[in-house]
């Protein structure tokens, strides 16, 4: 036999595979359908790196296996990310258009993925960074946007001030910018965000209808955090000072603070609000030091929100010189501001209970406040609470707190919330943890955001037969802090779609996020060539679910949570019949 000879042989079956087009996908419905896809690349100047031919060759040998073994249908694509920072921070770097730079990437991966001999279908191939692609996330943008799904609003933001540019919360590692490792900040800006929050229940319960991996499921479950408890309102004591409002029932008079643990309230001693909370401007007129919480609000604010609830980072807040009323015990309750609370989670507010939440018990020894024993432990110490380890979180029985007094604590949860909504001074609700998806990036090199702004109409839709709105070749490209595309002539020679104006008309600068481009490719896949709509439905119900994913698990809590989020909001739109995308998901770790 001839010694084997591996350039000669692989490229001799790769020629023979390709003339033959031995792994074209075939729409033949006769034949049962089996979806492999891998998580597309970023095309990246250096080529690929050990982890692509890793997951890449697993999904290889299945389609191969089930193609032979079963004679089932295969749908095994491949495509580019091709949009995003990786790309452009590196054309920065190099001074080159990262266009060009795209391209040669492209080029440069398809030629390694083709070495290895992978099973591609490569008439398939979509490269996210053409304009007959990002044209439909454009047109996925004006559905979401038509569905009350996409919506500016000016809020704090996470900021890279080396990548110039605002991340989403998911993109934010340990306090610094994930691509970069450089710190974030907070700043305040108008930005895009799509309501991902509509579906939290429905996305955490989808959790378990899919074959992924349970640590998987469990970070998504952690990142969507649904807990259930009641809102508490405590009046807040004006006694001395004018009224807030001539209503007695007005909000204003009130602190509402939302909390899983109710039963622990008979120890209840202070309340904290977020620096950035509504009631901070409800009573900043009423506050009694306001030049030290001016000056502690405008620290707190440079922070950012990781930061700030970073474990055994050491408490800090500032006395507002006003008090609640606890109902149940009728003590005053001091009224601080404190950066460890967040306006983003719950209600802004935190009732402190620090003898059963140690956060509660750090803020209290920092501040020398009163810390009451209100459950015993298995260990029956009832002794006054000093130290953390005494700190009672989880089960116990319930003393020092009237009608509770010796009921297990999920009992006394139960009774005191019936008391509270009884009495109405509180009412049962559920919290997230999970934030709406900002989607706004001060960067060149992304899927501009289908927005025109008129002096007379305001915000209005780019007509779904002006898409694609094209990225501008006339513009300086490196980050400024704001967006490229502001300083583009050609980009804003626009008229308003309403009323035909061309003075005082503008289009919208920023430019999506590129995990929105990879948050619909699989449809894509199934029907690559439509120059008519992104996919035609029949086709898409035809290939859709994925029956088999494979990727990297650090995209646990941003891309698959996002392309989990646009197949409901699409089934709801009526353009796809199933509510998953990815029936079966295997990581490479």
């Amino acid at each position: 036999m001839e010694k084997y000879n591996p350039k000669k042989i692989e490229k001799k079956w790769q020629n023979f595979w390709e003339k033959k087009q031995i792994f074209k996908t075939r729409e033949d419905k006769a034949k049962k359908k089996y979806y492999v896809l891998d998580m597309f690349p970023y095309p990246s100047a250096v080529g690929l790196h050990v982890g692509h031919p890793e997951g890449y060759t697993a999904t290889d040998i299945i389609s191969r296996y089930r193609r032979m073994k079963y004679q089932e249908n295969i749908l095994h694509p491949m495509g580019f990310d091709a949009f995003g920072l990786p790309t452009e921070n590196y054309a920065i770097k190099v001074n080159r258009h990262p266009k060009e730079i795209t391209a040669e990437n492209i080029s440069n991966f398809k030629r390694q993925l083709k070495a290895f001999g992978f099973s591609y279908d490569w008439s398939r191939q979509i490269n996210t960074s053409e304009p007959d692609y990002y044209k439909w996330t454009q047109w996925m943008f004006v559905q979401l946007y038509k569905m009350g799904l996409a919506y500016k609003k000016k809020a704090p933001v996470n900021w890279c001030s080396s990548c110039q540019t605002v991340l989403a919360r998911e993109q934010v590692v340990d306090g610094c910018c994930e691509r970069c490792k450089h710190k974030v900040i907070q700043k305040d800006l108008s930005q895009w965000f799509f309501k991902i929050t509509k579906y939290a229940d429905e996305l955490l319960g989808g959790l378990d209808k899919i074959d992924w991996p349970e640590p998987i499921k469990e970070m998504q479950r952690n990142w969507i955090g649904r807990k259930q408890g009641i809102n508490i309102r405590y009046k807040i004591n004006l006694k001395n000072k004018k009224s807030l409002s001539q209503d007695n029932n007005s909000q204003d008079h009130y602190i509402e603070v939302f909390t899983t643990r109710p039963d622990t309230n008979f120890g209840a001693t202070f309340i904290t609000i977020a620096p950035d909370s509504v009631y901070v401007n409800q009573l900043k007129n009423y506050f009694a030091n306001k030049k030290e919480i001016e000056k502690y609000i405008t620290e707190a604010n440079k922070k950012s929100e990781l930061d700030r609830i970073a474990e055994g980072r050491k408490k800090t807040g500032v006395f507002t010189g006003l008090y609640a009323i606890n109902q149940l015990t009728n003590k005053e309750m001091p009224i601080y501001i404190s950066d460890f609370v967040l306006a983003s989670v719950g209600t802004g507010a935190v009732v402190g209970v620090p003898g059963h939440d140690l956060r509660d018990f750090e803020f209290a020894e920092a501040m020398g406040l009163e810390v009451i024993r209100v459950v015993v432990g298995a260990d029956g110490d009832t002794s006054p609470i000093t130290r953390p380890e005494q700190v009672q979180e989880q089960e116990g029985t319930m003393i020092n707190s009237g009608f509770l007094d010796g009921l297990d604590i999920h009992t006394a949860t139960e009774k005191i919330m019936d008391y509270l909504e009884q009495k109405g001074w509180g009412k049962r609700a559920v919290s997230y943890k999970l934030r709406d998806w900002l989607v706004s990036r001060q960067r060149y090199w992304g899927a501009p955001i289908p927005i025109i702004y008129c002096e007379k109409c305001g915000e209005v839709l780019v007509p779904e037969s002006d898409l694609p709105v094209e990225l501008p070749d006339d513009v300086d490209f490196r980050p400024t802090g704001e967006s490229p595309l502001v300083n583009s002539k050609k980009f804003h020679q626009v008229k308003c779609p309403q009323c035909g104006a061309t003075n005082g008309v503008r289009r919208e600068v920023d430019t999506m996020d590129t995990f929105v481009c990879s948050s619909w490719y699989h449809l894509r896949y199934c029907d690559p060539h439509n120059t008519n709509k992104p996919f035609n439905k029949e086709k898409v119900n035809q290939w859709m679910p994925v029956d088999l994913y494979v990727g990297g698990a650090e995209h646990a809590v941003m891309h698959l949570l996002y392309a989990r989020f646009f197949t409901k909001a699409l089934r709801d739109a009526g353009y796809i019949d199933f509510d998953e995308p990815y029936l079966k998901l295997r990581t490479r770790e």
